[in-house]
């Protein structure tokens, strides 16, 4: 924490009265316990205020709760959280008009305009944490902002000085995503994160608009602190939620082996962009060594033409090589995609699903990958291309994003089948090699390829082959 933000904890602890009630509400953190509350729980009972957090993900509307706070603040990290959190505002309100409303999380300075219309009077992008301390001591010396004026900055890039999590009132790990192990055991999964933000400026990425560029980092004593905590409370695997783990790569690898040093049978898992997987091949063999389960990568396409589209730094042979390393040592990779996008064909999908197959790589990859079409946000860098400005259309608020349609139809009409049958066929228990053969089936209908055959020919298992997170969703 910074000197001045120490000195607004000592002002509330020292000098209120009637103490402040402040409810944190997270609706969504794809199954995990979310360290967007229990981050800023740590920095406003350190500075004397009662916090309640409320995960809407596991719990129902605590009415009660809502009535009695002077400040809502909900956190927004992500598209789908925010879609939730639009719905709630106005139950909120009518329960607690009084109360002040707050957004904070990536995705509130991209909304801004769109919140302060639903009565969000704060709006905290970037660092929030020392933000809702300054809103917390505004409020409780009887000082109000209007829903289009607010003292703290809309974003901040401060370099905090962080406190060890407060996740006292959250739902036990053993209610969030588990862990599943190719033998079908589950393990409780913990959740934390070493940095935010990050040095790249990928073209359809939402964290660029608000980072610009930059990344920050979260104390190594900090993140390790939390790891413990987590570890007692039954945690035997940690994700790291960080959006490019090897950002920083001292940083990282100090920490990973501080972590295997005292808890050497903890597993984990990081996301890092191939460009940084070649970039720091030598250390890949460290993650391994240090109990990384698997390494996620947003891999988003194998068409050179569409990486260059989004920015990604890395080409389908730079994927190709970071495959072989990965398999060379055994470090198990689990690729993501933006599968439809406005410059994909029906074969430049078909060719998708050959490349994963060719690559043995279908157990590694989530299904709802092969349904995700592009989100395009407001701010966008992608916005700055012509031809995607001539081709969306208006900001869709309900959506959260500009509407866009593919020029041929059938590239749309697959994406919807693809997405219907994954979301059927996971909830019917299929495995994920049948659920990618079901949309090679699709792609080949849609192509009136109906005999060309898929080249695996491996049998369709009951489980997937490799560790994953039992959470379905993605974004």
């Amino acid at each position: 924490m910074t000197g001045k933000a120490l000195r607004r904890s000592s002002y509330l602890c020292c000098h209120t009265q009637n103490v402040m009630k402040a409810l944190l509400v997270s609706t969504y953190e794809l199954g995990r316990q979310p360290f967007g509350l229990a981050s800023p729980a740590a920095w406003l009972r350190n500075a004397g205020v009662d916090v309640a957090c409320l995960d809407l993900s596991q719990v129902k509307l605590d009415e009660k709760a809502v009535r009695e706070a002077d400040l809502i603040a909900t956190y927004v990290p992500m598209h789908t959280a925010t879609r939730i959190a639009m719905n709630l505002f106005e139950k909120v309100k009518l329960l607690n008009p009084r109360a002040h409303l707050c957004a904070y999380g990536l995705y509130a300075p991209l909304n801004e305009e769109l919140l302060r219309k639903m009565g969000v009077s704060t709006i905290l992008g970037g660092e929030f944490e020392e933000g809702l301390l300054s809103l917390a001591h505004g409020l409780n010396k009887g000082e109000q902002t209007g829903a289009n004026v607010q003292s703290q900055p809309l974003i901040s890039l401060t370099r905090q000085k962080f406190l060890i999590p407060d996740r006292a009132g959250l739902p036990p790990l053993d209610r969030y995503a588990n862990l599943i192990l190719p033998d079908g055991t589950h393990q409780t999964v913990g959740y934390t994160e070493a940095s935010r933000g990050c040095k790249h400026l990928c073209r359809h990425c939402p964290i660029v608009p608000v980072y610009k560029g930059q990344f920050r980092v979260i104390q190594r004593d900090v993140v390790l602190g939390d790891v413990r905590y987590q570890v007692a409370q039954g945690a035997r695997h940690i994700t790291f939620g960080d959006p490019d783990f090897f950002n920083g790569i001292r940083h990282a690898v100090e920490l990973v082996r501080a972590i295997h040093q005292e808890f050497p049978h903890l597993t984990y898992d990081v996301t890092i962009k191939v460009e940084h997987l070649l970039k720091h091949a030598e250390h890949l063999q460290t993650l391994k060594e240090t109990g990384c389960a698997f390494v996620i990568s947003a891999v988003e396409a194998v068409d050179d033409r569409i990486l260059a589209i989004f920015d990604k730094g890395h080409t389908r042979a730079d994927f190709i090589k970071v495959v072989e390393l990965c398999r060379e040592i055994g470090l198990v990779l689990v690729p993501t995609f933006v599968a439809f996008t406005p410059w994909i064909t029906l074969e430049g999908y078909e060719d998708l699903l050959e490349t994963l197959a060719d690559l043995d790589l279908i157990e590694h990859l989530p299904p709802i990958q092969l349904a995700i079409r592009l989100l395009i946000p407001a701010g966008s860098r992608l916005l700055e291309l012509p031809d995607v400005r001539a081709n969306v259309g208006p900001f869709n608020e309900a959506a959260l994003s500009y509407r866009w349609t593919h020029p041929d139809q059938r590239v749309d009409v697959l994406q919807r089948d693809i997405e219907q049958m994954v979301l059927k066929a996971t909830a019917a228990g299929a495995s994920r090699r049948q659920i990618f053969h079901r949309a090679w089936k699709l792609v080949q209908r849609a192509l009136d390829h109906s005999g060309k055959l898929l080249s695996d020919t491996s049998p369709c298992l009951p489980r997937a082959a490799v560790p994953y997170l039992n959470e379905p969703w993605y974004c």
